[in-house]
C-alpha cells in the first residue's frame, strides 16, 4: 500500500512538472476573470453595491473630465485673475474665492486630488495592516503578543492627534507626505482583522496538511492563507478608501495641507475662514461639502456590497 501511494504522488509530481508554467498563469488568470465576473453580478445584484458603483462612476468621471472642461485654470499661477469673493453670476456660477479664483472651477479640479489620496493612502494601510496581521496571525508565540500590543497602542491614541503629531515632526507638507502620514495612521484596524482570520486559516485540515508533508511556511502563506484573506483585505481596502478621503479632508480644514494644491478639504477651510455664509457664497461652502459626503458615501456602500458578496455569513442573513 505505501509503496502504491508513494507511486501515486511520484506520478502526479511528475505530470505537475511537465505542465508549462505559462498554461498554469493562464489558467489562474482565467479562474480570477470568473471570480471577478461572479463578484462583479453580485455586487450589481445588491442595492446598496448598484448605488455605490453609480455614485463612484459619476465621481470618477469628474476626477478624469473635470479639470479639462473647468472653464478657468485652478493653480497658484493664476492667483488673483478676477476679484476676490465675487457673489455668483453668470461668469462666476458659484462665485469665486479669497484668492479670486473660480469657485466651480475648483470644485471639479477637486474630485481628482481626493480620489488620488483616497485610494493610494488605502492601499498603504491595507499593505502594512495586511502584512502585520498575516506574520502576527501565523507565528504567534511572542512575537504576535509584541506586534499586537504595539497596535494596540496605535489605537488607543486617537487618529486624528496621530496625524498631526506626525505631520508636525515631518515639517513640510505636500501632497505625497498627506498620503503617507494617511497610509501610516491607518493600518491597524486591518492588521486585527486580517490577524484575526490568519489565526483561524491556519488550523484548518488543508494547513495541518500542507504542514504535515513539510511545506515551507511562506509557501503555505502564498499558496493557503493570502487567497483566503484576500477578500476580506479587498473589501476593507474600499472601506479605507473612504475614512482616507475624510482624513484628508480633516487636515486641510485644519489648514495642514499642500500650498499649491486645491481639494475639497482646502475649499471649506478657506470657506470656513472667509466667513463664506455671511458673504452670500453659500456654494462655496456646501458643494464641497456635498461631494466629500457623496464620495465618501460611494466608497462605503460599495464596501458594504463587497463584504456582503465576500462573506457567505453576512450573505445569509
Amino acid at each position: 500500500m505505501e509503496s502504491k501511494s508513494k507511486d501515486n504522488s511520484t506520478v502526479k509530481k511528475d505530470v505537475l512538472e511537465h505542465i508549462p508554467l505559462s498554461e498554469v498563469r493562464r489558467e489562474k488568470l482565467r479562474m480570477l476573470a470568473r471570480r471577478m465576473k461572479e463578484l462583479t453580478k453580485a455586487v450589481m445584484k445588491n442595492r446598496m453595491g448598484a448605488a455605490g458603483v453609480f455614485i463612484l462612476s459619476f465621481f470618477v468621471l469628474l476626477a478624469i473630465f473635470g479639470p479639462l472642461v473647468a472653464p478657468y485654470e485652478v493653480d497658484a499661477t493664476v492667483l488673483g485673475q478676477f476679484e476676490p469673493k465675487l457673489l455668483p453670476s453668470d461668469e462666476h456660477w458659484m462665485g469665486t474665492d479669497s484668492m479670486g479664483m473660480d469657485i466651480f472651477s475648483e470644485l471639479l479640479c477637486g474630485a481628482r486630488v481626493s480620489i488620488i489620496v483616497g485610494i493610494f493612502a488605502a492601499m498603504i494601510a491595507a499593505g502594512l495592516g495586511a502584512a502585520v496581521g498575516l506574520y502576527s496571525g501565523y507565528v504567534g508565540g511572542w512575537k504576535d503578543e509584541v506586534l499586537m500590543r504595539f497596535n494596540d497602542i496605535l489605537l488607543s491614541i486617537p487618529w486624528l492627534v496621530l496625524m498631526i503629531l506626525i505631520a508636525g515632526m515631518l515639517g513640510t507638507i505636500n501632497l505625497t507626505i498627506i498620503i503617507l502620514i494617511i497610509g501610516l495612521t491607518g493600518w491597524s484596524g486591518t492588521a486585527r482583522l486580517v490577524r484575526a482570520q490568519v489565526m483561524s486559516i491556519r488550523e484548518r485540515m488543508y494547513v495541518e496538511r500542507a504542514r504535515a508533508i513539510g511545506a515551507e511556511d511562506l509557501h503555505i502563506i502564498k499558496v493557503h492563507v493570502m487567497p483566503n484573506c484576500f477578500p476580506l483585505i479587498f473589501a476593507n481596502t474600499i472601506l479605507t478608501v473612504a475614512i482616507s478621503i475624510l482624513s484628508e479632508a480633516t487636515l486641510s480644514f485644519l489648514r495642514m495641507r499642500p500650498q499649491d494644491t486645491v481639494t475639497w478639504g482646502t475649499m471649506l477651510s478657506d470657506a470656513f475662514n472667509s466667513s463664506a455664509f455671511n458673504l452670500g457664497l453659500h456654494a462655496w461652502i456646501v458643494m464641497p461639502g456635498l461631494c466629500i459626503v457623496f464620495l465618501v458615501l460611494g466608497f462605503t456602500l460599495l464596501g458594504y456590497a463587497l463584504d456582503e458578496a465576500l462573506n457567505p455569513r453576512l450573505r445569509k442573513r
